[in-house]
């Protein structure tokens, strides 16, 4: 597999086991601190599932972030969403691989996305009524993590014309941060159907 930032190779099958490539020798410092941003500071590097264990490490970023207050969370959740367009495109030129699935940021902007309804019930909380630690803060984080993850993987209308009709790094985040708006949609779905029926 090529490194060269000028020759990007095919998606690997991610079926299988795949070693994360490498940075082309003599990466500049910028091109190491947007590689290691593109990987999820390592959290994308397994070589089985690392779009899973990159969205564990997005999620894990985020609970601290979203105790800043949703006005915060939300504005750092849509620079990480238009930065992730260059950041995306810049990693898979220096992996020499469009989409590598070790490419992770594209992850923890859609996961970001998807806390979103959480962050908002959770603003203006104080820390001993935080609702990220209370049993409908737990079940939620566990819902937009697997909602999130299922679209991603199923990858249902239009995140799959997405996936295959958008290139670059547009490409790499469209179809996760599509993935991110159809997980808060079910959640919000899911939260007036409680309030109407109980």
């Amino acid at each position: 597999m090529s490194n060269s930032p000028s020759a990007p190779g095919h998606k690997p099958d991610i079926s299988k086991a795949n070693v994360c490539p490498s940075l082309p020798a003599g990466a500049s410092l910028a091109d190491k601190i947007v590689y290691w941003l593109g990987i999820g500071l390592g959290s994308g590097m397994p070589q089985r599932a690392p779009g899973t264990w990159g969205t564990v490490g997005g999620l894990i970023i985020a609970i601290p972030l979203m105790m800043l207050g949703f006005v915060p969370f939300l504005i750092l959740t849509l620079i990480a969403s238009i930065v992730g367009i260059w950041l995306c495109g810049r990693t898979s030129d220096l992996m020499g691989v469009h989409d590598d699935p070790h490419i992770v940021w594209d992850e923890w902007a859609g996961m970001w996305i998807a806390l979103l309804p959480l962050a908002y019930v959770s603003s203006g909380m104080s820390d001993e009524r935080m609702p990220i630690w209370s049993t409908f803060g737990m079940v939620n984080l566990l819902l937009a993590f697997v909602l999130f993850r299922f679209f991603d993987i199923i990858k249902p209308f239009p995140i799959s014309w997405a996936d295959k009709q958008v290139a670059g790094g547009l490409g790499i985040m469209l179809d996760d941060l599509i993935a991110g708006v159809m997980a808060v949609i079910v959640i919000l779905a899911l939260w007036f159907s409680y309030a109407w029926f109980y």
